[in-house]
């Protein structure tokens, strides 16, 4: 019996513009995992149909009321969830839920972390509680666009500024706003996306992303990498299509390296959050350090920063996950 091999499921997909990035995530995830110590499946959620991809090129559907399906006749179990969906319902809480229903241990941080880390405005304004620095912001509810002037945005946020879906996992909907003729058709572009859109005040410096995970024995926080690109900001296509340079170790002086990593590890530790996550901040030139967001559930391809950074740290992401998965079960 002790040879018995886990299953673990690599929840990809979901409802999100971000679909088919999770799908790619997915598959880094799959060349990640040891196959030696784990079955490893895809399944991909969206909608009502979730379905396994089993390894002979079909599928089958899964059974939502235990996450089960069959194989060759045979009824598999998962013992883990590890999900990659961005968006929702993978990055919001809803997922979360679900498999804290069925009690199955899952990869991510639990349904309050989730649901408050995927809505921005709400996530920042409870860590300037914990003395987290982060940028001044408004929130416009769709239906409700009138009870804040552009005049207003203008003089509370400052030109330029970001408009941006404030309950979303992707970098579609987000514009930089130069002056105030912009903003409204801003707001009706990230709409299209989140009901609940965040005016954001535009900080200046160097940006740069620090992946961290902890497990009962130990606190690992990745080498930092410094994002360049010559786009307005950090866009999809400067994340996915390469418009981008990512420099890991970044070029920043180690006392402020050292008191990010250490911001990072202490907002993990407010949030309480499990497996991988990774943060994005602004460096100003006077050193200031202020989040942007934090993604937990990060890209996973073999170019996506969480991968890189291990590279960089001289550790194996195989390991990596294999002790995010075994610290469920310690």
């Amino acid at each position: 019996m002790k040879n018995l091999k886990r299953n673990i499921a690599i929840v990809c997909g979901g409802d999100s513009s971000e679909h088919d990035v999770s799908l790619r995530s997915a598959q880094g995830l799959y060349s990640f995992f040891d196959k030696e110590r784990y079955n490893v499946y895809l399944v991909d959620v969206k909608g009502m149909d979730w379905h396994v991809n089993l390894h002979d090129g079909t599928t089958a559907p899964i059974d939502r009321n235990d996450f089960s399906f069959q194989e060759d006749g045979k009824l598999v179990m998962f013992d883990y969830a590890y999900i990659t969906i961005h968006g929702t319902p993978g990055e919001n809480g809803i997922m979360q839920g679900y498999f804290e229903l069925i009690h199955l241990p899952y990869s991510t941080s639990g349904v309050l972390v989730e649901a408050m880390t995927f809505d921005k405005f709400v996530l920042n304004n409870y860590l300037r509680g914990f003395g987290v620095s982060v940028a001044e912001s408004l929130l416009i509810r769709k239906g409700y666009e009138e009870l804040v002037s552009d005049d207003e945005i203008e003089e509370k946020i400052g030109m330029p500024c970001f408009v941006k879906p404030a309950a979303d996992g992707s970098s579609f909907g987000v514009t930089k706003v130069k002056n105030k003729d912009q903003l409204a058709p801003a707001i009706r572009k990230a709409m299209m996306e989140s009901d609940d859109v965040m005016v954001e005040s535009f900080l200046e410096g160097t940006e740069i992303t620090v992946g961290c995970y902890k497990t009962k024995e130990k606190t690992v926080v990745f080498p930092i990498t410094e994002v360049v690109t010559k786009n307005e900001f950090f866009d999809y296509d400067a994340k996915y299509n390469g418009q981008v340079e990512e420099i890991t170790p970044a070029r920043i002086p180690e006392e402020t390296a050292e008191r990010a990593r250490q911001l990072t590890s202490f907002i993990y530790d407010i949030l309480h959050c499990n497996g991988i996550i990774r943060i994005d901040y602004i460096i100003s030139k006077d050193q200031k350090i202020s989040m942007l967001e934090i993604n937990t559930t990060p890209g996973m391809t073999a170019t996506s920063f969480i991968p890189q950074q291990v590279r960089a740290a001289g550790l194996d992401i195989k390991d990596v996950l294999t002790e995010i998965v075994e610290n469920q079960f310690v």
